[in-house]
C-alpha cells in the first residue's frame, strides 16, 4: 500500500563538501538545543524514466532504493520549489501499478527503464529543540552516480548537504539553518535534485560540441501566438493534474475539468486562428473527458446546495424524515466510483487524447489570421463572443418568467463562460480591457449559475416530494424549499437587467 508524505528540503554545494567534507557546527541554529549523531546510511537507489526522459523532464523522479530507514520504491512529485509529494512503495523487483498510474499522463505507452544509479554515504544529524522533538534532519552526501541508459557507463562523484524539514515544520526554520551554511560557505545547489546532478554530469557530450541547451519559450507576438500559449497552458493542466485526481485531491477533479472547457472553448472561439477542422474532433473529446469527470460532480453541487437549504430552516418547518431521504436520494443517483475514473484515466481514449493535444501544440493547425495582430483578431473574436452573450441576455429579458426564460438564461451563462474564457485568452495581448472583461462575465456566470441551480433544485424537490407522498411521508418541508428556490430565482431574474447594463458600460475590448 503506497504512502504520502509532504518533502520540505534544500540541498547545498560549496567548498566544505569536497572529498574531506564534514557537516558544519549546527549548534548555533536559533532553536536548536542539540544535534544528534544518527550515524551513516549506505543508499543505493536506481532511477527510472523513458527513453526521452519525460519524467525528468516534468521534475518527477522514480526510484527503487534500498538502505535507510525508508528502502522501497519512491515517486516525488514537485509541489513548488524545495517541495515535492513523496509517495512510497514497499521494495519489490517489479514496478509497483499504484506509483506507476500516477506518471501515466507522462509515461504513456512508452517503457520505464533504469536511467541512473546513486550510490551515496550518507552521515546523518538530528537537530532537535529543547523538548527532543525534531527539527530538521541534516546530511552530508558523497554520491557516486552511474549512467545506465543513454550514455551507459559514464560516472560522477561529487558531495553535497541536505536540509529536510521535520514532518509538519516551519519552513522558516529553514532560513535559520541556511544563514549558518553560508557563514560555512555554503551555497544552495545549481541542481534541484540528485537525479537532476546525475544526468546533466553524466550526459553524453558530442567530441568538440558542448550540450544544447533547451530553447527559451518566445514570448507571444502574433494572435497565434497567444491563442497557443493559453491552449498549451490548458495542455499542461490536464496532465500536471492527472496524478492529484487518481490521489482524490481536493478540487482536482474540478480543476481538470475547467481545463477542458477553456481548451474547448478557446477552440470554439478562436476557429479564425485554428482550423476548426482539425480541433473540433479534439473538442468532442474533451467534452467526453469532462462529462466522465464531472459524473457525479453536478449531482454533488446539487445535494449540497439542497443540504445548506435544509440546514437554514427553523426547526418547526422541518416535517419527516427529510434529511435522510436526501440523503438516499442522492447516493442513488450516484453514477460514477474511484475505479471507474481511474479506469478512464488509464484507458486508451483518455491516453489518445492528451497525445492529440500534444499534436496541437506541437504542430498547431494556424490559419491564415494566426499571423495578424491580436489587436485586430483576437479582440474581434472576444467581441463576437460577446455579441452572442448580449443577444441571449435580451432573449431572456424579452421572454415571461417560465421555462422559456430558464431556458435562455441557462444559455446566457454558457456563453458567458466561453466569452470569460476568450476574454482570458485575450488578456496578455489586450490588458485592462479583457481583464475587465473577465471579471464582468466571471460575475455574470455566477448570476446565471445561481439561477439555473435553483431551476435544477426545484426540479429535485419535486421529485424528493413525490416519494416522500408515495412513501406516505409528509411533503410540506419540500412544498418550503421550493418556494424558497422560485423567491432565489425571481431574485436573481430582477437582479439580472441592472447587473447586465452595468457589463454593458464596461464592456470595451
Amino acid at each position: 500500500m503506497a504512502e504520502s508524505k509532504r518533502e520540505v528540503e534544500r540541498k547545498y554545494e560549496g567548498s566544505v563538501t569536497g572529498d574531506h567534507a564534514k557537516l558544519p557546527d549546527l549548534t548555533g541554529v536559533s532553536g536548536v538545543s542539540g544535534v544528534i549523531d544518527k550515524g551513516v546510511a549506505e543508499l543505493d537507489a536506481t532511477y527510472y524514466d523513458t527513453a526521452d526522459q519525460r519524467l525528468a523532464a516534468a521534475s518527477l523522479t522514480l526510484r527503487r532504493r534500498t538502505g535507510g530507514d525508508d528502502a522501497g520504491w519512491h515517486l516525488k512529485l514537485p509541489v513548488s520549489e524545495g517541495v515535492r509529494d513523496e509517495i512510497q512503495a514497499p521494495l519489490s523487483d517489479d514496478l509497483p501499478p499504484e506509483l506507476t498510474g500516477l506518471v501515466r499522463s507522462r509515461v504513456r505507452e512508452a517503457e520505464l527503464v533504469p536511467l541512473v544509479r546513486l550510490v551515496s554515504a550518507r552521515v546523518i544529524r538530528h537537530l532537535v529543540d529543547d523538548s527532543g522533538a525534531l527539527l530538521a534532519e541534516v546530511s552530508l552526501d558523497r554520491v557516486r552516480a552511474e549512467r545506465l541508459s543513454g550514455g551507459e557507463g559514464s560516472t560522477a562523484e561529487w558531495t553535497e548537504i541536505e536540509v529536510e524539514l521535520a514532518d509538519d515544520g516551519d519552513p522558516a526554520f529553514l532560513d535559520k539553518v541556511e544563514k549558518k551554511l553560508r557563514k560555512a560557505g555554503l551555497a544552495r545547489s545549481s541542481s534541484a535534485s540528485k537525479l537532476a546532478k546525475a544526468l546533466g554530469e553524466t550526459a553524453p557530450r558530442t567530441k568538440g560540441k558542448k550540450a544544447k541547451a533547451p530553447a527559451a519559450e518566445k514570448e507571444p507576438v502574433s494572435a497565434g501566438d497567444h491563442v497557443l500559449t493559453y491552449v498549451r497552458a490548458q495542455r499542461d493542466a490536464i496532465i500536471e493534474l492527472d496524478p492529484a485526481v487518481r490521489r482524490d485531491h481536493h478540487d482536482s477533479v474540478h480543476s481538470m475539468r475547467v481545463a477542458t472547457r477553456r481548451m474547448r472553448s478557446a477552440f470554439r472561439s478562436y476557429g479564425t486562428i485554428l482550423d476548426r477542422a482539425v480541433t473540433d474532433p479534439i473538442g468532442d473529446e474533451l467534452k467526453w473527458l469532462a462529462g466522465e469527470l464531472g459524473v457525479d460532480r453536478d449531482q454533488e453541487v446539487l445535494t449540497g446546495r439542497l443540504t445548506q437549504a435544509l440546514h437554514k430552516l427553523p426547526r418547526n418547518l422541518l416535517s419527516g424524515p427529510v434529511p435522510t431521504r436526501l440523503s438516499s436520494w442522492s447516493q442513488a443517483r450516484r453514477g460514477g466510483s474511484r475505479q471507474r475514473l481511474i479506469d478512464v484515466l488509464d484507458g486508451g481514449r483518455y491516453l489518445d487524447l492528451l497525445t492529440s493535444l500534444d499534436a496541437i501544440v506541437a504542430d498547431p493547425p494556424l490559419l491564415k489570421a494566426a499571423a495578424d495582430a491580436p489587436s485586430t483578431v483576437i479582440a474581434k473574436a472576444v467581441r463576437k463572443d460577446f455579441k452572442k452573450v448580449s443577444d441571449l441576455i435580451a432573449e431572456a429579458l424579452d421572454r415571461p418568467s417560465g421555462a422559456d426564460r430558464d431556458f435562455a438564461m441557462h444559455e446566457a451563462r454558457k456563453k458567458a463562460k466561453r466569452t470569460r474564457y476568450a476574454a482570458e485568452a485575450a488578456t496578455p495581448a489586450l490588458g485592462t480591457p479583457a481583464a475587465d472583461l473577465v471579471k464582468s462575465m466571471k460575475s455574470l456566470q455566477g448570476l446565471l449559475g445561481d439561477h439555473q441551480d435553483s431551476v435544477m433544485a426545484r426540479e429535485a424537490v419535486l421529485e424528493l416530494a413525490a416519494e416522500a407522498y408515495a412513501a406516505g411521508e409528509s411533503a410540506f418541508t419540500y412544498g418550503v424549499l421550493y418556494g424558497r428556490e422560485e423567491q432565489r430565482a425571481a431574485e436573481a431574474e430582477a437582479a439580472l437587467p441592472e447587473a447586465w447594463e452595468t457589463i454593458g458600460e464596461r464592456a470595451a475590448v
